[in-house]
């Protein structure tokens, strides 16, 4: 554990090519990528319900908060705000064998592979569909709660299956709803659809895509001629083919990188839902409550850090446990590359006895 250009349209003549599932060679750092990669072959004899070499990030840390926040609660009520494959929620009902734990997840397929995962411990273990921006709705009766868990952005299992769209190194439809179900638009019609000016802002403000104007450009110069990325691998030989080749190689990672993680966070209004639970969580917060955010850009990050501080600093509901992230320890890093981009920010909301000056 440790703690913590010029932007004109392309000119050049392209047609759309489907991108070869290997990458291309040299250096690519894609942290969540690299980690689907390597980890995240179905079980064939599970039915999918978990990943092998799946292993959720920091956990050991987390753990850590949960234990000392925890300590004087005999059956802890606690939320997995982010239930993904399970893997917290499966650490924290064996860390806590008298903790009741609630698991929240928009992905449908995410739920029934956690259920299938957890099924030993239905007594104490429960699945709500639901974004975590609607918590309220969705623990609504339930009281309040001694701990809430959350584990930010896409998982391993949306970015191995080419068909959610999610993976710039998969080819498959350009989806990258976490909710396939949901009225969200795909990011194949948010680039269809939305004006390029936006586009470009989409691709700065989320990605911080210094090149946003070229590739935005370039998109609204296919759409003139009646076409459209409809694929991942479109989308990729599109960015390829408007980037120069040293632009390319000074991007320090795939060039399709930054553009992919804003489409993403702006289908699924990742930023939105956040800050609509952040505001959420001190109505749902029993006393001494201990919330853990792990979070995997600066995006989330600065949100979760600022709210933290405020909830300390001006209104007084409790301590910010960590003055400054968490990270991963090289070993992590090393074992699970999807925790290099890690950090984590913890809080603890004030219990009866404490004096907690604003």
């Amino acid at each position: 554990m440790r703690v913590a250009g010029e932007n004109q349209p392309c000119g050049v003549s392209f047609k759309f090519r489907i991108l070869a599932e290997n990458p291309p060679a040299g250096p690519v750092d894609e942290g969540f990528e690299a980690s689907a990669r390597k980890n995240s072959t179905p079980e064939p004899d599970s039915g999918g319900a978990g990943l092998s070499g799946h292993e959720p990030v920091l956990l050991s840390e987390v753990l850590t908060f949960l234990r000392e926040g925890l300590s004087g609660t005999s059956s802890p009520r606690i939320v997995d705000g982010t239930l993904g494959l399970g893997g917290y929620s499966e650490a924290m009902l064996q860390e806590f064998p008298q903790a009741e734990i609630i698991g929240i997840d928009r992905d449908p397929e995410a739920l029934r592979r956690a259920g299938m995962r957890l099924a030993e411990d239905g007594s104490r273990f429960r699945a709500v569909r639901s974004n975590f921006g609607d918590m309220r709705r969705a623990l609504a009766e339930r009281g309040s709660f001694d701990a809430f868990v959350f584990d930010l952005g896409v998982s391993n299992m949306q970015l191995s299956e080419g068909e959610r769209g999610f993976s710039f190194q998969r080819d498959g439809p350009l989806d990258m709803r976490m909710d396939p179900e949901g009225d969200a638009h795909t990011a194949a019609e948010v680039l269809a659809r939305t004006d390029v000016r936006e586009l470009a802002r989409i691709f700065w403000e989320y990605g911080e895509e210094r090149h946003s104007r070229r590739i935005a450009a370039r998109i609204e110069e296919y759409r003139r001629r009646g076409e459209s990325p409809e694929t991942t691998g479109e989308l990729v030989s599109l960015i390829r083919g408007c980037l120069p080749e040293p632009v390319q190689r000074k991007m320090g990672g795939h060039p399709a990188r930054r553009v992919f993680q804003a489409l993403r966070i702006w289908v699924n209004d990742e930023l939105g839902e956040l800050e609509a639970m952040m505001d959420q969580l001190p109505a749902l917060a029993a006393e001494g409550c201990v919330v853990v955010i792990v979070s995997y850009h600066s995006l989330e990050d600065r949100i979760v850090k600022h709210r933290f501080r405020a909830w300390e600093k001006e209104m007084g509901l409790g301590v910010v446990l960590t003055r400054h992230p968490v990270l991963p320890g090289e070993e992590e890093m090393e074992r699970n590359y999807k925790s290099r981009s890690a950090k984590l920010r913890a809080f603890r909301f004030k219990g009866k006895n404490d004096k907690i000056k604003k």
